[in-house]
């Protein structure tokens, strides 16, 4: 970790308008870390189950990624990760949530931050980023694949394909789980273009500036309904097993506590089922997985 994908310019003017919203709606959690200045309102000290209870309102991160997260026509949140976040919160007796689409690499840095309560953007569990942040237990578990001309004539299909070939360029996100799998291995100097945002990498391939986009089989396959013009390669056997859960700021760990309790009861439930089909995942394999075996991602 489809529907409809927005436009770059779109997706910008959503993501002003949500940050909006989102701020007025009174952000809290830790204090600042010196990177990011605190949002203004943020309370400091930890965010507390009472504290969310009485504020009302979970803020989350997003990316606006299809099937991950999703900005809707209306502006609300949805998507596998938001719509789990919305019903272990109501559980807990928090009855709304918020999403600001931020980039990958400014999730965490807006979360040590206080910019935002928790990160529910598919934020790929992998070494460097479990070492600064509480992952919750996996709520998805995803595969990579290539987006690739149509008919695939380089015939891409592996990881090791993109190194015996220092001619081959490709496409991932900024700070995004794709580019930490590029940088793991052996490239020629060029051979990774570090995109935006999904429909960037799309142009980059249609364009010929990348032979190749980078990204979670369900979001090209997601984008392929609303961009097409590009084919999507089989699950990529050597690319390493991916998910992620919700992330919270190591000062919150009561409260990440306390919201990993509950979600643990709610993975048990029809309605996780449900939300996982909704969505394209699956929900027993979320249910196998653990965080000890994701945050051995390299990266």
């Amino acid at each position: 970790m489809l529907h409809a994908r927005t436009p770059l310019s779109i997706t910008k003017r959503l993501a002003a308008v949500t940050t909006g919203l989102a701020l007025l709606a009174g952000m809290t959690a830790c204090s600042g870390d010196g990177k990011i200045p605190a949002a203004a309102g943020a309370s400091g000290g930890g965010l507390t189950v009472a504290k969310a209870k009485q504020k009302g309102t979970l803020n989350i991160a997003i990316g606006n990624e299809p099937p991950y997260t999703k900005i809707a026509g209306d502006g609300s949140v949805t998507g596998a990760e938001p719509d789990v976040v919305r019903a272990v919160a109501k559980r807990m007796g928090i009855k709304n949530v918020k999403g600001t689409v931020t980039p990958y690499d400014s999730m965490i840095p807006g979360l040590k931050a206080g910019r935002w309560d928790t990160v529910a953007a598919g934020l790929f569990m992998k070494q460097s980023r479990c070492s600064q942040v509480i992952y919750t237990s996996p709520v998805i578990v995803s595969t990579e694949s290539f987006a690739v001309p149509t008919g695939n004539p380089k015939k891409l299909a592996t990881i090791a394909d993109v190194t015996k070939n220092p001619k081959l360029k490709v496409a991932v996100l900024k700070g995004g789980f794709e580019e930490g799998i590029l940088d793991g291995v052996k490239l020629a100097g060029g051979q990774k273009v570090v995109v935006s945002d999904a429909q960037t990498g799309v142009e980059a391939l249609k364009s010929n500036r990348a032979d190749a986009f980078l990204l979670p089989t369900l979001s090209l396959t997601d984008l392929k309904k609303t961009s097409g013009g590009f084919d999507v390669t089989k699950a990529i056997s050597d690319a390493p097993v991916t998910g992620s859960g919700a992330a919270f700021a190591t000062t919150d760990k009561a409260f990440a506590n306390a919201y990993n309790a509950e979600l643990e009861k709610f993975k048990k439930t029809s309605e996780f089922d449900s939300i996982m089909s909704k969505w394209g995942f699956d929900a027993d394999a979320a249910r196998k997985a653990t965080v000890t075996e994701l945050c051995k991602s390299k990266g």
